[in-house]
């Protein structure tokens, strides 16, 4: 009887916790999809007075033959990813003014820099801003514009030969809230990140690009990227630190 009862009460027990399980897995996943969301929730309660800077920007991961391709900035000095900040749309900047967004005093506004997200908002609206940049709505939602303005305009490569472009979305970076020196704020960075999925004829252009002497782009190795320029010649490169975010 008492061997009867422990192999009942272990099944009685394996259905529990097969139960507790089942039931905590899409729980556990839902906080896992959420977590940035609930993230920003945090932030939203203890900065909710303060100031903090937010910079949404787009790269392009630019690899042929293992090497990657980094352009000189042209607000920096460094060699970065080709990519730049997103821009909002009228209604864009409409949803921007109902949460009280400041243009971001870091850089210049210019021409360039008009309608750039990249603004500076009160801890509060943090969930509101994230909800409506994660919708798409009223802002730019193509990696075209910059690399048409830095790669096609410029002449770095041929036009003809690139009359679109086809990339896979391969992520987002969204950092943790932090405390900036360089903007002497606290700052959200978000990256969207694309991989160029050139046709033949443009992969043979790239190549011509990679085996041509220029001052205006370089091809790095992965190992150069993660060490920020650092060449085993003892040689360094002004790597931007955010071209980690292409590997």
């Amino acid at each position: 009887m008492t061997f009867s009862f422990s192999a009942n009460g272990s099944a009685v027990g394996n259905l529990a916790s097969g139960a507790v399980i089942s039931l905590a897995i899409p729980v556990l996943d839902g906080l896992i999809a959420n977590r940035i969301n609930l993230r920003h929730l945090w932030y939203s309660v203890r900065y909710a007075a303060k100031d903090v800077r937010i910079s949404a920007a787009y790269l392009f991961k630019i690899k042929v033959d293992g090497k990657y391709l980094l352009i000189q900035g042209r607000r920096f000095p460094q060699l970065q990813p080709v990519g730049g900040v997103y821009k909002a749309s009228s209604s864009g900047r409409a949803f921007l003014a109902l949460i009280g967004a400041q243009d971001d005093s870091l850089i210049p506004f210019d021409d360039q820099s008009s309608s750039d997200l990249r603004i500076r908002i009160k801890g509060r609206q943090i969930p509101k801003f994230y909800a409506w940049f994660d919708s798409r709505e009223g802002r730019e939602d193509s990696p075209w514009r910059e690399f048409y303005e830095e790669l096609i305009s410029t002449g770095i490569l041929p036009a003809e030969e690139f009359p679109f472009t086809f990339q896979d979305y391969v992520k987002r970076e969204v950092d943790p809230i932090r405390y900036s020196e360089h903007a002497q704020s606290l700052e959200i960075l978000i990256a969207d990140v694309y991989e160029l999925l050139p046709t033949p004829s443009q992969e043979a252009a790239l190549r011509v690009l990679a085996n041509t002497e220029t001052t205006e782009v370089v091809w790095v190795t992965e190992e150069t990227v993660r060490r920020r320029g650092v060449l085993p010649n003892g040689t360094t490169l002004n790597v931007a630190q955010h071209a980690r975010r292409l590997i």
